[in-house]
């Protein structure tokens, strides 16, 4: 998000897609409600389902070294971890009052 007052970034890339009347005009619809243009409804509903697709990736690929690597951690006693300890200690900023 841009700062207050400061001009959001130049959009340069070209996208092309299309729809069927029905998608459009729900699309519009939507944009409407949100008080938003079409294009930004649209930019902004596709990042934030990219950004979920991106997040939800479950498998990652590693050598085997690597993941034995990872198991080794893994198998390892548990340690102290002090600044771990504080950090869980404190009270959140949304939890203060």
């Amino acid at each position: 998000m841009a700062a207050i007052g400061a001009s959001p970034p130049a959009r340069s890339a070209r996208l092309g897609l299309r729809a069927t009347p029905e998608q459009e005009a729900v699309l519009r619809r939507a944009a409407e409600v949100t008080h938003k243009s079409l294009t930004d409804f649209i930019l902004d509903s596709a990042c934030l389902a990219a950004e979920q697709a991106l997040l939800d990736q479950r498998l990652f690929m590693v050598s085997g070294s690597q993941a034995q690597a990872l198991i080794d951690l893994l198998d390892r006693p548990e340690q102290t971890n002090e600044g771990l300890r504080d950090l869980f200690t404190k009270q959140t900023p949304w939890d203060a009052q």
